[in-house]
């Protein structure tokens, strides 16, 4: 049976039991799968990567929000109601 990994890194979990911080950081910050009998089981995301990713999320669900908004009604105001 395959199993899809979505990186270009893989560590056993045993691995990453013996030394988490070598996993961690051997791919240069970017996220890690973790397998255990050679499927994947988790995948391990270094802080700097996860928060791009909340960042994209982010960026996302503001996106969609200003495509709900573009077509609604103008709302005029001048600077001085401001």
């Amino acid at each position: 049976m395959t199993h899809r990994v979505l990186t270009e890194i893989a560590a056993s979990i045993s691995k990453l039991k013996a030394n988490p911080m070598t996993v961690v950081s051997s791919d240069n910050g970017m996220p890690i799968a973790v397998l255990n009998h050679n499927e994947s089981v988790f995948y391990c995301v270094p802080a700097a990567a996860y928060e791009a990713l909340m960042e994209l999320i982010d960026d996302a669900e503001l996106l969609k929000l200003v495509k709900e908004r573009a077509n609604g009604p103008a709302v005029r105001v001048t600077l001085d109601e401001l």
